[in-house]
């Protein structure tokens, strides 16, 4: 255990930062699971919503720094195209 008043400090930050990042990708994994699910279902109105509240999830997480903005950026072009394409094989 840190002597040292400001290592002490630091210690505290990191955990409750620790916590706040774990409670960001976790509420990251559960909007991406749901968009899976969504285009899965091939609902056409769902899955907008979804893929509105995963990019800007993934933006905010960015933002802030929990992921890297290229990773947020990769994610959702992703899933754009995942839609782009569930879109495609349910008109053909």
């Amino acid at each position: 255990m840190a002597n040292i008043k400001s290592a002490q400090k630091n210690i505290r930050k990191t955990t409750s930062r620790t916590e706040a990042n774990k409670a960001s990708k976790s509420r990251l994994k559960t909007l991406s699971k749901s968009a899976a699910s969504a285009l899965k279902d091939s609902d056409a109105t769902k899955i907008a919503a979804v893929v509105s509240d995963v990019a800007s999830g993934y933006d905010k997480a960015a933002k802030t720094g929990v992921i890297h903005k290229n990773k947020a950026s990769r994610i959702k072009s992703r899933l754009a195209k995942a839609v782009k394409t569930a879109k495609a094989l349910k008109a053909a």
